[in-house]
């Protein structure tokens, strides 16, 4: 018999424990499976696919469009979802295929067999080539599950989850045993040690760090390890086993950076961590107009120590350089120094070195990033608005993606900026999308993500996008203390306890963590903890207003009435509101039971567009009053509906 081969979209679908069922219930199982073949039959004749064979409990189908078995598979697991249950598998992989009368076989059927097999009841598999083929698609969402090594497979595989509502999203430590995870190569920058004299050029040898971090997380086949985590090593006196051991690294890169006057000199080694054997050391000396060369060369050849085949895309973005004037790159790495301190004296000392990069080129997209960056932060760590600081940073971010619209870091800063303060959550969804397609390693935007899906109600993908950024960042305190938050917005109060406690191993003083901690024990029924915690957040912040307003809520909650209207009631004497607390003393009028004035003060919260209304749909203080028709009105007003 004649045989062609044709590019195809396979799509396995399989009961698990269908043996078991039927010796347990034939009819049952005999019922369940009837179910299944009906809706096969429906949906793939209708996505214009074909059923190559039945195969007992399951079934192999093929597709000439992807987007037509994507579909074709989501309407038919969504279908198994209602009783009775079926508990199907499905995996797609898109692949060259030789097709034979009836008969189909290759790689691309075996490939789409074992994704099968990895996939858990309730969700739906696709390969990486499948996900190229349907993400732009706004009524497709997806998750990415890591890399396998599947059995007869050559290469490690990127598998991916749909997951639109209604679709499991398994944890990935369900698939244990199911399929080898890929171990990614992972690289650790360690801080380069300044070794001039002068310690005013701490600034170079902590850019120069960053900067080759950033450079090598262009590169989608490795991870780097953020620099939060590379900083914790700066002035270390532990051994590389230990560093290995803490951080998981499979290679290590460190170095030196000396400068005088306007001569440089660098020198790095990289070296194979879990041998300890140095794969090359290499010494650069120029001036520091020579600064990007040195860079690129280093980078070439952490490339060429690893092997890796790059496409010429990688190649371009690799030696790919924002500036050409080393004045404003000096500039710049002076306000990113200062903008990574975190504090007003530091994001006030950023602000001026961003704009005199910019003054020496105009063009500098990265310091027009770093410029919005620092405003946007301005907003969070001093008690400038938010609201007043957006239009400088907008126009910052705009400016920078008018010159280069291929930064992640500037998509990302736009993405926060319309979610926070425009509301703007479907073009901010496409921002963060499009930032982890050009960037999939940057930790910020994982972060900041999860934050989008979990304001959406998404919650599955909220908790995989913070289990990311937190693999990739395992030592940001904001990142882990935002883990947390997604733990208790979820109502998992104790995982969020313990997120809180990790961030507080880093930093006893991280005044957010005392926060989250009053609200989670709270959320535990535990008021004295609760009350004990909100203190500690009032001593550190020093804001009066929302740690009474805050002990007013923790009061009502725990029954105590009267002693939160009593608080209340110096509202506008001794205690001034400033910004998100009319949102607060809706939450506390909705403790007390009191509806009409917890919706008077919700109003009056949207009125003044507060920021921290983007939880409104997802708060659990809000529960009391959440089935009241004016609540959803306001979720739908902030555009959070489903």
């Amino acid at each position: 018999m004649p045989s062609t081969r044709q590019l195809a979209a396979i799509m396995f679908a399989d009961i698990a424990g269908y043996t078991g069922l039927m010796e347990e219930d034939e009819s049952m199982a005999l019922e369940l499976l009837q179910k299944l073949r009906k809706k096969l039959d429906e949906e793939v004749t209708l996505h214009k696919g074909r059923i190559l064979e039945f195969r007992g409990d399951g079934a192999l189908c093929s597709f000439s469009s992807t987007l037509e078995g994507v579909k074709a598979a989501i309407s038919i697991q969504l279908a198994m979802q209602s009783a009775p249950l079926v508990p199907l598998r499905i995996g797609i992989h898109t692949g060259d295929v030789i097709i034979e009368g009836e008969s189909i076989y290759g790689d691309g059927v075996n490939i789409a067999s074992r994704m099968e097999s990895l996939a858990t009841p309730g969700s739906i598999f696709i390969s990486g080539k499948v996900h190229d083929d349907i993400k732009n698609r706004k009524d497709i969402q997806t998750i990415s599950l890591g890399k396998y090594i599947l059995k007869n497979v050559k290469e490690p595989l990127e598998i991916f989850a749909v997951s639109n509502k209604g679709l499991i999203i398994p944890d990935t430590s369900s698939l244990n045993g199911k399929g080898e995870k890929a171990q990614a190569c992972c690289i650790l920058v360690l801080p380069f040690i300044n070794m001039s004299n002068d310690p005013d050029q701490e600034y170079f040898s902590d850019g120069l760090t960053e900067e080759l971090i950033s450079n090598l997380l262009k590169l989608k086949e490795i991870k780097i390890i953020s620099r939060t985590t590379s900083m914790k090593y700066k002035g270390t006196d532990k051994d590389m086993k230990t560093i290995r051991e803490e951080t998981n690294a499979t290679y290590i890169l460190e170095g030196s950076v000396r400068t005088h006057g306007g001569n440089l000199r660098i020198t790095a080694q990289f070296i194979d961590a879990s041998g300890d054997v140095h794969l090359w050391a290499n010494t650069y000396t120029g001036t520091l107009d020579d600064i990007f060369d040195i860079q690129e060369k280093v980078s070439s050849k952490i490339v060429e120590a690893l092997r890796i085949q790059l496409t010429s895309v990688e190649k371009d973005t690799l030696l790919k350089r924002y500036t050409e004037n080393s004045e404003a790159y000096q500039l710049y790495l002076q306000g990113r120094f200062f903008w990574n301190k975190r504090d007003e004296e530091g994001l006030k000392a950023a602000v001026l070195y961003f704009e005199k990069a910019i003054q020496k080129d105009p063009d500098f997209a990265l310091a027009w990033v770093g410029l919005a960056d620092t405003y946007n932060l301005l907003g969070e760590f001093t008690n400038l608005s938010r609201r007043e600081l957006h239009p400088k940073a907008m126009a910052a971010v705009t400016r920078a993606m008018a010159i280069d619209n291929q930064l992640a870091e500037a998509h990302v800063s736009r993405a926060a900026l319309i979610m926070l303060n425009d509301w703007d959550w479907a073009n901010a969804g496409k921002e963060y999308m499009l930032s982890l397609e050009l960037n999939p390693n940057y930790a910020t935007g994982r972060h900041w993500y999860a934050e989008w899906l979990l304001y959406m109600g998404r919650f599955e993908e909220a908790l995989q996008e913070m289990a990311i950024a937190v693999d990739l960042d395992p030592v940001s305190q904001a990142i882990l203390k935002d883990q947390g938050i997604v733990f208790y917005y979820t109502r998992q109060y104790e995982k969020a306890i313990e997120s809180a406690l990790k961030s507080l191993e880093l930093d006893p003083l991280f005044i957010s963590a005392h926060r989250l901690l009053s609200m989670s024990y709270q959320g535990l029924g535990n008021f004295e903890k609760s009350i004990a915690e909100n203190e500690i957040w009032g001593t550190l912040t020093g804001n009066k207003a929302k740690t009474k307003v805050s002990l007013a809520q923790i009061l009502a909650a725990a029954g105590q009435k009267d002693e939160a209207r009593k608080i209340v009631s110096e509202i506008g004497k001794t205690i001034q509101l400033t910004g998100n607390d009319y949102r607060g003393m809706s939450m506390v009028y909705a403790a007390l039971g009191e509806k009409d004035t917890a919706f008077k003060w919700l109003e009056l919260s949207y009125e003044r567009h507060e920021e921290s209304l983007c939880s409104l749909k997802v708060d659990p203080k809000f529960d009391p009053i959440r089935s009241d028709p004016r609540f959803d009105d306001i979720v739908r007003r902030i555009g959070l509906s489903d």
